[in-house]
């Protein structure tokens, strides 16, 4: 039952809402939480406390001057815009899109030719990857492979938009098969090709949507760090290399592997709640759902979602979905987001834990690219902030 729930203690609840244990009771005089008391102090609902937090977060991604408190608060860009809760890629939405090849939309973004990658690339960046040990995860092999691509490249260092994207092609074509996927025209099904030997029609269109989808989204803190890079006119392979540094956190891309594990949790027949519950024991917030820049469903989740009953596993994991969706409604009011409607994908799909992973970084690189070849053409070296000392 929901009252046998794990729940957080007082200092666990202040630590996830970023607030000292003073502020958590402030907020609990003033009603905005509930407490219960014990013999052993007080104790939070995990879910309300998230719920909160979330709220908090909503308020804090709105201000009133996008620039107060941030001298690097607003850095304009032309590839990706939200609108009114939609995802928008040079004035076009995404999600109309999504029955493009995945190749065919970057060749579109970048305004620029397909050229697949060199054998001796993917040589060098799948040997790189075959030296890692068995227990690498999916980021692991793709920072592999990045340095087997680098390492092979000697022209690389032209800090130009067209050397950007020669690198993105190598990347984009070369990183399905090093992965161990078969060379092959559509990009989604190459990947595919690393999981299973046989895709069926329905997974290429859904993990080809995902990729479209993944693109870009303003400007996350990976992107940032990809341009950061580039500002210091570091070759794309080396800004790339940033954004996966940056991506490789649990509040960015590895949200979608804590997502694949609650819903897997959820599909074996664990209650939603307690599944809930206990991945909020990490303090990283409830996976898979809520989104700062939406005021319900992320538009990624939305259109991904009713392409998943058509896969091998779809009625099943839609029904852990949906049981999931309300779960959360009733106690956290938060709304899906992207990672769970990949962690879907990939259980339905019958893919590894990890996929969404690499789906992500594989989509995400070609915004990174379109990011990486706009910081070349601004001024060197622009974003390096000042800092404000504050020391004694």
């Amino acid at each position: 039952m929901l009252a046998s729930l794990p729940r957080l203690t007082a200092v666990q609840a202040a630590a996830r809402l970023g607030v000292k244990p003073a502020t958590l009771y402030a907020y609990v005089s003033r009603g905005l939480l509930a407490r219960t008391r014990d013999a052993s102090g007080s104790t939070f609902d995990a879910l309300e406390v998230e719920a909160f937090a979330a709220a908090r977060r909503r308020t804090a991604a709105q201000p009133t001057r996008p620039t107060t408190g941030m001298p690097l608060g607003v850095i304009r860009t032309d590839i990706a815009d939200i609108e009114d809760d939609e995802l928008l890629y040079r004035g076009r939405r995404a999600r109309d899109l999504i029955d493009r090849p995945f190749a065919e939309v970057v060749a579109w973004l970048w305004d620029d030719a397909r050229v697949d990658a060199p054998d001796t690339a993917i040589g060098s960046a799948r040997a790189m990857v075959q030296a890692l040990p068995l227990h690498a995860g999916a980021m692991d092999r793709l920072r592999a492979a990045l340095t087997g691509f680098a390492a092979d490249d000697p022209l690389r260092r032209d800090a130009t938009a067209e050397t950007a994207h020669r690198i993105g092609w190598t990347l984009l074509t070369g990183l399905p098969v090093a992965l161990g996927g078969h060379p092959h025209t559509d990009l989604a099904r190459a990947l595919v090709g690393a999981w299973t030997p046989a895709p069926t029609d329905a997974v290429v269109t859904a993990v080809n949507a995902a990729l479209v989808l993944l693109i870009d989204h303003d400007l996350a803190v990976s992107t940032f760090a990809a341009r950061a890079a580039a500002s210091a006119r570091a070759d794309a392979y080396a800004a790339v290399s940033a954004a996966l540094g940056a991506a490789d956190s649990p509040l960015h891309i590895s949200a979608a592997t804590r997502t694949a594990r609650l819903l897997t949790r959820v599909r074996r027949g664990m209650e939603p709640e307690r599944a809930l519950a206990e991945a909020l024991q990490d303090g990283s917030g409830i996976p898979g759902f809520g989104h700062p820049l939406y005021r319900g469903v992320d538009d990624r989740a939305d259109a991904l979602f009713p392409l998943l009953t058509d896969l091998p596993d779809g009625e099943g994991t839609m029904d852990a979905v949906r049981r999931l969706r309300t779960a959360v409604a009733d106690r956290a009011r938060l709304a899906p987001n992207v990672d769970f409607a990949l962690a879907a994908l990939a259980s339905a799909a019958r893919l590894p834990e990890d996929a969404p992973a690499t789906v992500f970084v594989v989509g995400r690189t070609a915004g990174w690219i379109a990011h990486i070849a706009a910081e070349y053409a601004e001024p060197a070296m622009r974003l390096r902030p000042r800092g404000e000392y504050v020391g004694p």
